[in-house]
C-alpha cells in the first residue's frame, strides 16, 4: 500500500519565539487523518509550533513544510495560499464583533478568493450546519455563549475545506461542559471528514478523554509520547 504524505512535516527544526529559540531540532509528522495533540507546561514552545506551521514564525534552522508549502524560505507572497489550505482556531475565537455571524464567514470567504454570492451562501449554510449553529447566522458574537462563539470559530475554519484544522487552545476559555462539547465537534471532525488536526493544550483531562498522538515540549525539545509511557508533565489544568 502506497504512503501517505505527510500534510505537515519538520526535521531537524529550531522552532523560535521572537529571536529566541524555544524548541531545538523538532522532528514531527502529521498525516491526513491524525489527530495531534502539543502538551506542555506554559513557554515550552506550543504556540511557537503553531505559529511556524502558519508561517507567523520564520523557520531558520532545519526543514519544515505544510500543505505542500516549504516553510524554511516560504516567500511572503506564498503565506496567503498556504493559510487557506489551513483552518485555524483560536483560544479567544477571534470573531469580528461589529458583524452578525454570516457576515464573520462572509469576510473570510471574499478574503480567500471566493466570488459567486450563492456558492457563499452554500457554503456558510453548510459550515453553521456541521457544528450545529444553522440557526445562529443572523446573532451578533456578543450574543452568544463562549462555546457557541469557539463553535463558530470552528465553522470559520472548515470554510475552505482544510487539509488539517490548527487549534491553539481551542477550550481555554472554556468550562468542563462546554469543552468536552467542543472536543466532541473536534473529534467528530477528524473522524468523519478525516481532517486531520493539530491541538495545542495543556488540560490533561481532554487528551485522556480524548484520545491522539500527543508531542510532549519540555526542557527546550519536542518528542512524541511513546505508547503506554508515562510522562510527569507537571500540569495544573
Amino acid at each position: 500500500m502506497e504512503e501517505k504524505a505527510p500534510i505537515i512535516s519538520f526535521k531537524d527544526a529550531d522552532i523560535l519565539n521572537g529571536e529566541a529559540t524555544v524548541i531545538y531540532g523538532l522532528n514531527m509528522d502529521v498525516y491526513p487523518g491524525d489527530f495531534v495533540y502539543l502538551v506542555g507546561k506554559v513557554g515550552t514552545g506550543k504556540t511557537s509550533i503553531i505559529r511556524t506551521i502558519i508561517a507567523e514564525n520564520p523557520l531558520l534552522k532545519g526543514k519544515g513544510q505544510a500543505c505542500g508549502f516549504s516553510l524554511d524560505g516560504i516567500k511572503e507572497k506564498e503565506i496567503p495560499f498556504l493559510r487557506r489550505k489551513m483552518g485555524v482556531v483560536f483560544q479567544d475565537f477571534q470573531l469580528l464583533i461589529d458583524r452578525s455571524i454570516e457576515d464573520n464567514l462572509l469576510f473570510v470567504l471574499k478574503a480567500t478568493g471566493w466570488k459567486d454570492q450563492k456558492a457563499m451562501d452554500e457554503r456558510i449554510s453548510e459550515v453553521l450546519c456541521a457544528v450545529g449553529m444553522e440557526r445562529k447566522a443572523h446573532k451578533m458574537p456578543y450574543q452568544l455563549s463562549g462555546g457557541e462563539q469557539q463553535r463558530i470559530a470552528i465553522a470559520r475554519s472548515l470554510l475552505n475545506d482544510p487539509q488539517v484544522i490548527i487549534a491553539d487552545e481551542p477550550t481555554g476559555n472554556l468550562d468542563p461542559e462546554t469543552a468536552d462539547g467542543i472536543m466532541k465537534l473536534l473529534t467528530g471532525i477528524n473522524r468523519d471528514k478525516g481532517t486531520a488536526v493539530v491541538m495545542v493544550t495543556h488540560n490533561r483531562q481532554i487528551f485522556g478523554k480524548y484520545p491522539g498522538r500527543v508531542m510532549v515540549c519540555c526542557d527546550e525539545t519536542c518528542t512524541e509520547q511513546k505508547e503506554d509511557e508515562i510522562i510527569d508533565l507537571d500540569i495544573n489544568n
